[in-house]
């Protein structure tokens, strides 16, 4: 890729027409399944057509929840609240019982107290992995406080997508509200004093299989081949009311960053298939998820990488440095945020979140949210579900998921550089010969998470296959990227299948727990998570019950990673094998 070539197609970013798609989506509360999603739906199918783009929208079936009417009355005085998607609704009269304060609703607040049939109290917005804690130790209802005066709708489901007759029972079964700050911080003043305290909760929340769109807009590369590989970019159109910001603004870019690629279609290596989903606010991703169910094997077969775009260009989200990225996408994540915004990106992991429903199949991803407000050390609702504890950013403004997401909280100039940052990426993945994908970032990423484990399992659990395979990885992927510069035709398409290869081998291992075909609950994982198990070691003795029981699943776990590395490192050796013979034959 040449930089001039780069540095004209960002510079082509048009902040104006953008805000025209924004005026747009300012007319639309897009909830999914609705009648004013499909509407604005279609102006991005017009959109997109216009660009040159072969357009469909496909409908399915999906388990939506859209909340309704919601009231608390706590000692008598009602105070102001809304309920979540997936909460259940409240008895006529309402839900009656005590209240019990948990803190933020972790683990360990919920050990040792008794909350069967009462009302939990948790600071912080709601979220999945307090709706299934409260829902398993018998609570009937949650009552959460803002951080702040805003309340925020969420999501509240742990089940990723729709629900299966096996993960149906993993909804929540608790009735759930949020209160604002203030009048929280009172609730839990007066339940301190006097011991005790009840509360009535009243919610209305509509949960139905409803038939939903999702727009797919493809565009061949040089090729034309109906099998030919593609750059999978993608963000969600449904939204919270009318939701400029999100999801708006990251639809204009994904509309920009899709004419400004088909423009120059003729310097593509790839092609390039953008998809806008449904069921993200209001599913759990159920779009995405459903997709990845329909169109499973060509994904596997045709899917390069995954580029996910969300809230773009909202006021006051100067920081981009800390999006995120899948390890070996780190090198061309830091390029293109370091060019277009002058910060250096901080190699955030990508969180289970924002439609990533394709890592079982093992599809590489490259950023989510984008841009976020600085960190300030004050609470922020959104910083919940991006990423809280020491980082630069610190989630989206005080409208998000809320009515407030307005047109007048996008910074064109922001809506701009956020746009150029994907610009960037998305032209280098259309057009580079070879894949940026760098599997000794990978490499050395992994040594990193074995070397925290190696501390804690001592000689107490053998973890030397993964740690020789390993640097086995990074040296081959070493050789690798040397040999990959400046190949072209027939050599990049020869290292191309095997980053492929290697990607579809080491992707799940890394950021799945389930098997390619399932999907794991919305609940934060780890890296590598199968093997988070052995770190127990430090404080187990592997000859007493509970050690053994241990390494049983320390074994497992480590096969796992151990045949993915081998799978890695077969696919790798293959290719410099081949690509060595090649290098010998004047037709190659």
């Amino acid at each position: 890729m040449s930089s001039d070539q780069s540095e004209k197609v960002a510079e082509a970013v048009d902040g104006p027409l953008m805000m025209q798609h924004m005026e747009l989506f300012n007319r639309y509360w897009k909830h999914a399944g609705s009648a004013e999603e499909l509407e604005s739906l279609k102006y991005c199918e017009a959109e997109m057509a216009k660009a040159g783009f072969a357009t469909k929208i496909i409908f399915h079936d999906a388990l939506i929840s859209l909340p309704g009417n919601a009231s608390a009355v706590v000692d008598g005085e009602k105070v102001r609240a809304i309920t979540h998607s997936f909460s259940q609704s409240s008895p006529p009269g309402g839900l009656t019982a005590p209240l019990v304060y948990v803190g933020g609703g972790g683990e360990a607040d919920f050990a040792g107290k008794d909350v069967a049939g009462k009302i939990v109290v948790v600071d912080g917005i709601a979220s999945p992995a307090v709706s299934q804690r409260a829902s398993r130790a018998g609570a009937l209802g949650q009552l959460h406080i803002s951080p702040h005066e805003h309340l925020h709708e969420m999501c509240v489901s742990p089940v990723w997508g729709s629900p299966t007759v096996e993960t149906r029972h993993n909804l929540p079964t608790t009735v759930i509200v949020s209160i604002p700050l203030e009048e929280g911080t009172e609730i839990k003043r007066t339940l301190a004093e006097r011991g005790v305290l009840r509360a009535t909760l009243e919610a209305d929340v509509d949960t139905a299989w409803r038939e939903t769109p999702i727009l797919v807009a493809d565009m061949a590369g040089p090729s034309g081949a109906s099998d030919e590989p593609f750059v999978f970019y993608t963000g969600h159109h449904d939204t919270w009311y009318y939701g400029v910001m999100d999801n708006g603004g990251a639809n204009a870019t994904m509309i920009e960053v899709s004419r400004i690629a088909a423009a120059h279609r003729d310097a593509w290596q790839r092609g390039l298939r953008v998809v806008f989903w449904s069921g993200h606010s209001q599913g759990r991703y159920s779009s995405s998820s459903w997709y990845a169910d329909a169109f499973h094997e060509e994904i596997d077969a045709r899917a390069l990488v995954h580029v996910n775009v969300d809230s773009t260009g909202g006021m006051g989200n100067t920081v981009v440095a800390d999006t995120t990225a899948i390890a070996e996408l780190r090198g061309l994540a830091a390029e293109a945020i370091k060019l277009h915004s002058g910060q250096t990106f901080t190699n955030r992991r990508q969180s289970r979140a924002g439609d990533q429903s394709f890592w079982g199949i093992g599809v590489p991803g490259i950023f989510q949210n984008m841009s976020e407000q600085p960190a300030t050390g004050e609470q922020n609702a959104s910083a919940a579900v991006f990423g809280s504890g020491a980082r630069l950013g610190h989630g989206t403004g005080w409208w998000w998921h809320n009515p407030a997401d307005t047109l007048d909280k996008i910074d064109e100039a922001i809506l701009v550089r956020d746009t150029k940052i994907y610009m960037h990426a998305v032209w280098r993945l259309l057009t580079d010969p070879v894949l940026p994908l760098d599997y000794a970032e990978h490499a050395r990423y992994l040594a990193g998470v074995l070397d925290g484990l190696v501390a804690a399992a001592g000689d107490r659990f053998d973890l030397s296959v993964l740690t020789e395979r390993t640097a086995a990885l990074e040296a081959l992927a070493t050789r690798l990227n040397e040999a990959a510069k400046g190949a072209t035709g027939d050599k990049a398409a020869r290292i191309n299948a095997a980053l492929k290869a290697v990607s579809r081998a080491l992707v799940p291992a890394d950021h799945t727990l389930a098997d390619r075909f399932q999907q794991d609950p919305a609940l934060p994982i780890g890296s590598y998570a199968c093997l988070e198990p052995i770190a127990r070691f430090a404080e187990v003795d592997p000859a007493s019950d509970e050690g053994k029981f241990l390494t049983v699943t320390a074994m497992r776990g480590r096969n796992r990673v151990a045949v993915a590395l081998a799978n890695a490192l077969a696919a790798l050796t293959a290719c410099l094998e081949d690509i060595g013979a090649a290098a010998q034959d004047p037709a190659a």
